[in-house]
């Protein structure tokens, strides 16, 4: 990192101007290690404050549905990277989520595959894009990774789950991830729930999960576009109710 270059070469320069001066060597190495200190906390944070304000940009620009200014700003942002210890994992995050959002599958994973390994949501898609590839050994790593670090993830859970049961086949392993989800979160409805459909040979059910999970893009998009119609047609049934 950069900035702990900057800020030591700062503290030597500083004991070594000192010890010139004839200070003792024990003070003027406590002052060097307080210039490091100090110039780094305050380089740090100057760091981390230029990444947020990017990503806040981005982040209204991808409210609006502007993918490609997002990107371009988060991009942009990547300068910073060198700097700062996982800004560039955190950015990268950020950079592959969005092209995967947008189904820019062939984009997104380069990126995705420097995430920051707390970035849960990010990891999910890296391990879906190793599924996609057919690396299932690939996809459980990254889906071991991510729950490592972020085991109190319902959904995290559930869709290690969901790629092992419904996309491999593989309802025993798919058991074993939803009982050990179970530990880090005891009684968790869907965890509960899918536990209880997969002993009992049913399909897993996700929907519950809302947006969240629609954002993995696992199901296709005629199964999407007609829960979107179903959910349409009971709002309009409600208010057809109610106006009656």
């Amino acid at each position: 990192m950069y900035s702990i270059l900057v800020c030591a070469a700062a503290g030597v320069a500083v004991f070594l101007v000192l010890l010139a001066f004839k200070l003792a060597w024990w003070i003027a190495l406590l002052i060097g290690v307080v210039i490091f200190t100090a110039s780094f906390v305050v380089l740090s944070r100057i760091i981390i404050k230029k990444v947020m304000v990017a990503l806040e940009l981005a982040g209204k620009d991808l409210q609006g549905q502007r993918f490609e200014k997002a990107i371009r700003v988060m991009k942009d942002a990547l300068r910073y990277g060198p700097w700062q210890l996982y800004v560039s994992q955190q950015i990268n995050s950020q950079i592959g989520m969005a092209y995967y959002i947008k189904r820019d599958f062939s984009n997104a994973f380069p990126h995705l595959e420097q995430a920051f390994f707390k970035n849960w949501i990010a990891m999910g898609m890296l391990a879906i894009c190793y599924l996609k590839r057919q690396k299932r050994d690939k996809m459980e790593k990254a889906f071991e990774k991510a729950v490592q670090w972020n085991g109190k993830e319902s959904l995290l859970w559930n869709l290690y789950a969901y790629c092992l049961a419904e996309e491999c086949n593989d309802t025993a392993k798919a058991i074993e991830v939803l009982n050990r989800g179970l530990k880090k979160l005891p009684g968790d409805p869907h965890i509960t729930e899918n536990l209880d459909h997969l002993t009992n040979n049913r399909k897993m059910k996700m929907r519950s999960f809302g947006d969240p999970w629609y954002q993995f893009h696992l199901e296709s998009l005629g199964q999407l576009q007609k829960h979107q119609m179903a959910a349409m047609g009971g709002r309009m049934q409600k208010r057809m109710t109610v106006r009656r």
